[in-house]
């Protein structure tokens, strides 16, 4: 296909040396005749630009592999070709007490990707966070992977790797879910956006997708009260004395409707004098239908160790009773439905569904004896919203999110986003 459109680039660039030589023959000085010649110049130049450029810039499909839509189209662009893509997010949070508001620019991503072959893929995510890095910003490489894509039921990923560990670590583009912030449920428990380095397998046998990867482990050195997120490596000089195995599948139960689950084990001591074994299991329903979208999942965490970890990150002179302890178990779930109002009388592609969520975690379900737990751990929250949009790859979020916990300190808050892919 790429010589096809070179063979076209040099047949138009002649046609310009043609028109160019035709009109300067008729002389020079006719101004309509260069007005004219101008016009047809800039007709092909932009027709050569479409040439060299639109497989660069694939429409978005849907999503391959486990990636979401804009990160998948690289599979879709031809051999030999640069594929381009992105989405970004902003994030309004009005909180009901003493926590001062917050505005911003979440992230701004860029999606490189390039397709050596039908077989060697590489597709990476560059992320920009918080606007500038001058202000707890970041720029980082969310996933850089090469792809090996062997045939239907067997293909090799290795290098940054998703984790592919519930519904929204993979599948994060603003787009696909419903609320102004993801689940938070898939925040301290799965620890979402999980990246580790590692290698694995990936296919499909009839309706069934499965990946198995094996990634370096989480560090427990940074675990907390809150959860797990703080354990994540994020591929940047990540230690690796310990390392995970990681197991997904998916059954497409019937057309829209994904159920599914995966298992994280391995130890997360890394270069401790503990070996922290960590479980983490979750298992989701994914359905939609003729407007309506429902989600659910449930997650749950297992650690060993925790009470000589406690004390490593503690330090030697800090009494047990004055440790704020991490889970031995952790557990939440939720359940999400929404339904797009327009789905029946607009064929277009505006979207407006309302939607509820409702979730529960508790990070110290379980913890060892004669350590010390706030009772913030232990959370109940109810989100109410609205998620319209004005086309597929543009979305505008409202919602208004309910907190309680144990110790009686949740702060209800609302909020407003703006999300975009490309």
């Amino acid at each position: 296909m790429g010589k096809i459109e070179n063979r076209w680039g040099v047949r138009i660039m002649g046609a310009v040396m043609c028109l160019t030589l035709a009109e300067i023959s008729h002389g020079a000085g006719d101004e309509e005749r260069l007005a004219e010649l101008e016009r047809k110049v800039e007709i092909l130049s932009a027709e050569l630009e479409q040439s060299q450029y639109r497989d660069m810039m694939p429409p978005i499909g849907e999503g391959m592999h486990g990636m979401g839509p804009a990160a998948s189209k690289v599979y879709a662009v031809n051999e030999g070709a640069v594929s381009l893509g992105g989405y970004g997010e902003a994030l309004y949070q009005n909180f009901e007490g003493a926590k001062s508001d917050q505005s911003d620019f979440l992230r701004a991503v860029l999606y490189f990707g390039y397709k050596f072959d039908d077989q060697w893929v590489l597709n990476t995510e560059i992320e920009f966070e918080h606007a500038s890095t001058d202000k707890e910003g970041s720029s980082s490489v969310e996933f850089a992977y090469l792809d090996y894509l062997h045939s239907e039921a067997v293909n090799l990923r290795v290098g940054l790797l998703l984790v592919p560990v519930g519904l929204v670590n993979e599948l994060h583009e603003p787009t696909v879910f419903l609320s102004a912030r993801r689940p938070d449920v898939e925040n301290v428990i799965i620890p979402t956006t999980w990246r580790e380095n590692g290698i694995g397998l990936f296919g499909n046998v009839g309706n069934v997708t499965y990946k198995a990867y094996l990634v370096n482990g989480l560090r427990g050195e940074d675990f907390g009260a809150k959860g797990l997120r703080g354990g994540r490596q994020k591929g940047s000089k990540s230690v690796a004395d310990d390392f995970a195995g990681v197991l997904r599948t998916d059954w497409e139960a019937m057309p829209g409707m994904r159920v599914g689950g995966s298992i994280y084990y391995g130890n997360s001591g890394q270069d401790l004098d503990v070996s922290v074994m960590t479980e983490i299991y979750e298992a989701h329903l994914d359905w939609r239908h003729k407007g309506w979208t429902v989600r659910a999942l449930y997650t749950a965490a297992s650690l060993d160790d925790v009470a000589e970890l406690n004390r490593i990150i503690a330090g030697p002179d800090v009494a047990d009773d004055e440790i704020d302890s991490i889970g031995t178990e952790m557990r939440g779930w939720y359940v999400e439905a929404g339904y797009d109002v327009l789905n029946a009388r607009d064929s277009g592609e505006h979207a407006l569904t309302p939607f509820v969520r409702y979730e529960q975690f508790d990070t110290q379900d379980e913890a060892p004896d004669g350590f010390a737990s706030s009772g913030e751990t232990d959370v109940d929250v109810v989100t109410v919203g609205l998620n319209y949009k004005p086309r597929d790859q543009i979305v505008f979020k409202a919602d208004y999110q309910f907190y309680d916990n144990q110790a009686d300190s949740g702060t209800d808050q609302w909020n407003l986003s703006l999300g975009y892919v490309f």
